[in-house]
């Protein structure tokens, strides 16, 4: 059996034990902070067991009382620093182009390779121009044609300005005419009155006539109204009395109905009666059968009223038949001495008529002579008429040669657009560039065709502006309010540890929605373009200044909760522990902020020493 192993198990065991769980009392023993030999050898020979033991004041009294920890230290006092935001991003190009050419056509020019430098205004790409000179000539023609119809648009406006007092003057010869036709009018209107007399004396007969006829035509319709009112009420007398028939066997079977109904409610009455006698149904049940008995009797005796009314309007509509017939007598007898009076009152009539239409013959002469008048007169006013429409097509004519005018300029507007359209196509030939730059890409080559169909145009080339460079960054919202436009700002390049320094140019004032951060921006000079688009760069921009310590990155240590701290000196020479914060790292040491002013820092030992026991510093001078 192999015992070496085994033994070295358990005491590899026991030490992890003690390093980890009896930590404590591992370093109480090592520092010597155990029982006093003389108290335990007390307690050893038979000490009481209700022994006090000993209070933490005599413990801190006896563990001053042993052999102090040697450590280093040194006196470190706080420094203001100017406390940077520290970011990692990346350059950017100050301005990236792609020139795009507005037109279509082959490159003629040289292509130049990227990586060239070209200035402002500098040609990139040349197209050859086709056709665009012919239609510039062509449009240059067209301008000249609509320049030359503007005068001849000028001499029709002339020509329809003179025409304008000829008609006026027209319109004044064809009112002159109108006085004479009106006064043969008022001639012939004169003539009229006489036969208007003669026509009313006519008229006058007439109406007398006309009141006999009507009279006794009036007496014809009154008579046949008689008649014939007679005749309509022997319908009616008969109907009201087959009504009057009709209602017997109703009012009997109503008679009938409203005597069941009494023998109904008296049986529910009787019924209601013996139950709420037994206490069944409440009173006010017995009280509505009773009201329903009552009301039943009632229309029993109405029933019977209304017999009584039947048979009496039988006996009046046999008297009405009886009456009926008798007035149809007496007016047939009217009829006939109407009709007499009617033929006698025609013959009257005839007469009259007679000469009423001898009066208007008379009349209708002079209508006639009237008519050819007032025919005179609106021929007049028709000249007149005809000559004001020929004046509004004069002006009409002066219109139309204005719009001709306007017309004329407007084809030279769209000329000169159209010449100005070609001259800005041809000027669209030749691509240059914007700004001064670096061409990132090769320019169109020779031969080439670009077709401008899209609304950004046809590539040419991308052009980079390097000089100054922009240094792009994202800081988090939590360190946004610490950085402002202007700051000073310096950065490390990760390819080439270039250090460049700037300002901060632009600060974002929204957040990205995914990362809750701001871009900025920082301006770098860069005149040999050494610094390149998209390199990867450590930035710090300088913020407000913080009281802090440089101290060896080594004196950095945790407590037993993991919070990152330093060992110090206390003024009754114990360690004591301090919690810090990391502000930067530098080559020479770390910056850290939370220690007061003026400290004394263990630099070599803390991992040795907790707080509260008793140390022997030796310092050394500091290396800030």
């Amino acid at each position: 059996m192999r015992l070496i192993p085994f033994i070295t198990a358990v005491l590899v065991c026991v030490v992890l034990y003690l390093l980890v769980i009896e930590r404590q009392a591992l370093m109480d023993f090592a520092t010597g902070k155990g029982l006093d030999t003389e108290a335990l050898a007390t307690v050893g020979e038979g000490a009481p067991e209700n022994t006090e033991a000993p209070t933490p004041v005599v413990e801190r009294e006896a563990e001053k009382t042993v052999n102090p920890i040697k450590v280093v230290a040194t006196h470190s006092k706080a420094r203001v620093i100017d406390s940077a935001v520290i970011l990692r991003g990346e350059t950017e190009a100050a301005r990236q182009v792609d020139v795009m050419a507005e037109t279509s056509g082959l490159v003629v020019s040289q292509p130049l390779r990227k990586g060239t430098f070209v200035t402002e205004g500098q040609e990139l790409c040349v197209l050859d121009p086709g056709t665009r000179n012919a239609s510039l000539n062509e449009a240059i023609a067209r301008l000249e044609e609509a320049r030359a119809r503007v005068p001849e648009a000028m001499a029709r406006l002339q020509e329809a300005e003179a025409g304008v007092p000829a008609a006026r003057g027209r319109i004044g010869e064809a009112e002159s005419r109108i006085p004479s036709a009106e006064a043969a009018l008022a001639e012939a209107e004169a003539g009229v009155p006489a036969a208007e007399a003669r026509l009313v004396e006519a008229m006058a007969r007439l109406p007398e006539a006309m009141a006999r006829l009507a009279e006794a035509r009036a007496r014809v319709p009154e008579a046949e109204a008689r008649l014939a009112e007679a005749m309509a009420n022997i319908p009616a007398a008969e109907a009201r009395l087959r009504e009057a028939e009709a209602r017997r066997p109703e009012s009997a079977a109503r008679v009938a109905e409203a005597e069941a109904r009494v023998s109904e409610a008296e049986i529910n009455l009787s019924t209601a009666s013996k139950l709420a006698a037994r206490g069944v149904t409440a009173e006010n049940r017995v009280a509505s059968v009773e009201a329903a008995s009552q009301s039943a009797k009632a229309g029993v005796q109405a029933a019977k009223s209304q017999v009584i009314g039947a048979e009496a309007g039988v006996e009046a509509a046999k008297s009405q038949i009886q009456g009926a017939l008798a007035a149809v007598q007496s007016a047939k007898s009217q009829v006939q001495a109407a009709q007499a009076g009617v033929t006698s009152a025609e013959s009257q009539v005839e007469n009259a008529k007679a000469g009423i239409e001898t009066a208007k013959s008379q009349i209708e002469g002079a209508t006639a002579r009237i008519q050819s008048a007032l025919g005179g007169v609106e021929a007049a006013k028709a000249g007149v008429i005809s000559a004001r429409s020929q004046l509004e097509g004069a002006l009409a004519a002066v219109q139309s040669a204005k719009s001709g005018i306007q017309n004329a300029e407007a084809g030279i507007k769209s000329a000169e657009a159209r010449v100005a359209s070609a001259r800005t196509d041809i000027e669209r030939l030749t691509v240059t560039a914007p700004f001064a730059g670096l061409l990132e890409t090769d320019t169109a080559e020779l031969g080439s065709l670009m077709q401008a169909n899209g609304p950004s145009g046809a590539h040419c080339a991308t052009i980079v502006q390097l000089d100054p460079i922009k240094l792009v960054g994202f800081v988090p919202e939590t360190e946004v309010a610490r950085v402002s436009t202007g700051a000073l700002a310096g950065a490390r390049l990760a390819a080439s540890e270039t250090e460049v320094r700037g300002t901060v140019s632009y600060l974002s004032r929204s957040a990205d929605p995914l990362t809750r951060t701001f871009r900025v921006e920082i301006e770098v000079p860069n005149p040999d373009l050494t610094i390149r688009d998209g390199q990867t760069a450590e930035i710090l921009i300088a913020a407000d200044g913080a009281d802090a310590h440089l101290l060896p990155q080594s004196a950095l240590t945790l407590d037993d909760n993991g919070t990152l701290g330093v060992r110090t000196v206390a003024a009754d020479k114990t360690a004591l522990f301090k919690p810090v914060t990391l502000l930067r790292d530098t080559a020479s040491g770390v910056w850290v902020s939370g220690l007061p002013q003026e400290v004394d820092v263990i630099l070599v030992g803390q991992e040795y020493v907790t707080d509260g026991v008793a140390v022997e510093p030796t310092y050394q001078e500091a290396t800030q």
